[in-house]
C-alpha cells in the first residue's frame, strides 16, 4: 500500500508516519507538509518521500496522489488561541485545506480519506460523555474549521462515493509534541515547566476537564483504519471516556517528572471548553482491539522523551497520590524521535 500523510512532518503525523514504517503491508509512505508547524527532523532517518508545500497548492497534491492507496488527513493549523486571533487563517488551513485534499483525493480516483476532526466541535453543549450524535455547539473559528473538515467528508461520500473516515481527535499528547512555542498543548507546555522549575500557568479554575488521549494509541487506530480500509462517513470519537481535571493532571505530572510544580493563575481563555469526556461506542465497534495507554502511562512516556525523569518525589499533598507504571509496548516505539522540540 501507498498512504500519503498531510501534516506528516508534525506531532501526530511523524509518530504516525513511524509507526506505518514497521508494516510490511505499507510499501511507500509519502509525506506532505509546508513545516509550518511541523519540522524535517521529526521524519529524518525515515524511508519517507517527502513533498514540501501546502495542502491547498492543487498540482502538488495530485503528484503526492498519484498512485497512492489512502490518505490520512492531518494539516492543519491547531490551537483555539490561534484561530481566536486569526480566524482566516485558520479556515484557509483547515477547510478550505479539506476541500483541496478531497478534490485531489477524488481526482485520484477516488482515495480513501481519513481526517482529524476534533471533540471542540461539541464546545457549549454540556453532556457528558460526548456521543458523536449530539448538537455540536462550536465555541471558536478552530472548531468550526474542524466541523466544516468532517462535513466535508460525509458530504463527499455521499455525493461522489468516496471511502472517508473522520475522526475527531480528543487533546492527543505524547513524544515529540513540541512545548516551545505560544500555542503549544497544555501537557508538553507544563512538563517543560516543571523540568525549568518554573511554574505552571492554569488557565481559570483549574477544574475544566479533558479526555487526553495518547498519541500511541491514535497511531495504532488510525493504522488498523489503514489497513483494514475502514470507511465511515458519520464522525468517530478518538478517545475512550476517561478524563481528568487540570488541577489533577498537576501531580501526575509531578510523579512523572520527581519534582513539585508552582503554579501560576490566569484568566480562562476565549473558546475554551469546560469539559470533555468522549463517548467511545461508535470507535469500539470499528476497532474492538485497541487498548489505549493510561493517562499516567503515557505523562510518563512523555516526560522520558523529554529526557526529565529523575527520582520520584510525592505529589503535592492537596493531590492523591498518582502512580506510574511501566509503559506498554506502543509508547516505547515513541521514544526515539528527535528531542530538537526542546533545543
Amino acid at each position: 500500500m501507498n498512504i500519503v500523510i498531510t501534516g506528516g512532518a508534525g506531532f501526530i503525523g511523524s509518530n504516525l508516519t513511524r509507526t506505518l514504517s514497521e508494516h510490511p503491508e505499507i510499501a511507500e509512505i509519502r509525506v506532505i507538509d509546508n513545516l509550518s508547524t511541523g519540522s524535517k527532523e521529526n521524519i529524518a532517518g525515515l524511508d519517507v518521500h517527502f513533498f514540501e508545500g501546502d495542502i491547498q497548492d492543487a498540482a502538488l497534491l495530485d503528484q503526492a496522489f498519484r498512485g497512492a492507496d489512502a490518505i490520512v488527513h492531518l494539516a492543519a493549523l491547531p490551537s483555539v488561541p490561534r484561530s481566536v486571533k486569526d480566524p482566516l487563517a485558520s479556515h484557509h488551513a483547515n477547510a478550505t485545506g479539506t476541500l483541496q485534499v478531497l478534490e485531489a483525493a477524488r481526482r485520484a480516483g477516488n482515495l480513501h480519506v481519513i481526517a482529524a476532526s476534533s471533540s471542540s466541535v461539541y464546545g457549549a453543549n454540556p453532556h457528558l460523555p460526548k456521543h458523536e450524535s449530539l448538537t455540536t455547539a462550536p465555541m471558536s473559528p478552530y472548531a468550526v474549521t474542524k466541523l466544516a473538515t468532517e462535513a466535508y467528508l460525509g458530504a463527499y461520500h455521499h455525493s461522489y462515493g468516496l471511502p472517508v473516515l473522520p475522526f475527531r481527535f480528543f487533546n492527543v499528547y505524547g513524544p515529540g509534541q513540541r512545548a516551545d512555542h505560544p500555542y503549544a498543548a497544555v501537557i508538553p507546555r507544563w512538563i517543560s515547566a516543571v523540568l525549568a522549575g518554573q511554574p505552571v500557568t492554569v488557565h481559570g479554575d483549574g477544574t475544566q476537564t479533558r479526555d487526553f488521549t495518547y498519541v500511541g494509541t491514535v497511531c495504532r487506530v488510525l493504522t488498523d483504519a489503514i489497513l483494514r480500509r475502514v470507511v465511515e462517513p458519520r464522525p468517530v470519537n478518538l478517545a475512550f471516556g476517561s478524563r481528568i481535571s487540570l488541577l489533577d493532571l498537576i501531580p501526575a505530572i509531578e510523579s512523572a517528572v520527581g519534582l513539585r510544580a508552582l503554579t501560576d493563575r490566569a484568566a480562562t481563555r476565549v473558546g475554551d471548553v469546560p469539559h470533555s469526556q468522549a463517548d467511545g461506542t461508535r470507535l469500539r465497534a470499528l476497532f474492538p482491539s485497541v487498548d489505549p495507554v493510561r493517562i499516567h502511562e503515557g505523562i510518563s512516556a512523555t516526560v522520558d522523551w523529554f529526557g526529565g525523569s529523575i527520582a520520584p518525589v510525592a505529589p503535592s499533598p492537596r493531590h492523591s497520590p498518582c502512580v506510574t507504571s511501566m509503559v506498554i509496548e506502543e509508547t516505547r516505539s515513541c521514544r526515539p524521535l528527535v528531542k530538537a522540540f526542546q533545543e
